[in-house]
């Protein structure tokens, strides 16, 4: 979300914006944050979501992608199966948000001044659907993530140690405990970009 970009705002002003961008009820968590171990189930997970997604969309749907902490394995994670779907036009909503709602899906999150990001939330898998733009920056920052998190055993140890510390923290929204892993995502980006170049 545009939030972990800003990490030197105010909580209040993460709220707000929170409340700004999510569809219907903005639902506090003020809880710890339950991270499990690695699940071999995980990638199961998402090629049935992304089959149903295929069939629901077509040839709407240009990329579609495990991402997140489920999809690299050896990572403690939040049991939620994150999913990158690149379209045409995420701003589009027509191309894409009905057929998804007939289906179960519901939309959560709708950000426009951030890569216009939709987020939906699946109607029986506990997954987080982000929907970009083909060829959005973001899309190739996240799979950069994934993939360096993949093949470097010490960045993957020091980003689960980082979560793990930090869900022993009482979160209001969850997205505050994503904001709060944003200096070691940096690390590990930069680190990934070097080693890229």
């Amino acid at each position: 979300m545009q939030s972990i970009e800003n990490t030197n705002n105010s909580a209040s002003v993460n709220d707000e914006y929170l409340q700004k961008v999510t569809v219907g009820e903005l639902k506090l968590h003020n809880a710890t944050i339950t991270l499990m171990e690695y699940d071999p189930h995980w990638p199961g997970l998402f090629d049935r979501e992304a089959n149903r997604i295929r069939s629901l969309l077509g040839s709407s749907v240009l990329q579609l992608e495990h991402v997140g902490s489920t999809s690299i394995p050896g990572l403690c994670s939040k049991p939620i199966i994150d999913i990158l779907l690149a379209v045409a036009d995420s701003s589009d909503e027509l191309s894409y948000v009905p057929a998804l709602e007939k289906a179960g899906y519901a939309l959560r999150i709708r950000e426009p001044d951030w890569f216009e990001h939709r987020m939906f939330k699946g109607p029986d898998t506990n997954i987080s659907l982000h929907v970009f733009s083909l060829g959005a920056s973001e899309v190739k920052r996240m799979l950069r993530f994934r993939d360096w998190l993949r093949t470097n055993d010490t960045d993957r140890e020091n980003y689960a140690r980082v979560k793990r510390d930090l869900a022993k923290h009482v979160w209001q929204n969850v997205q505050n405990y994503a904001d709060a892993k944003t200096e070691i995502v940096k690390e590990i980006m930069e680190r990934a970009n070097s080693a890229e170049q």
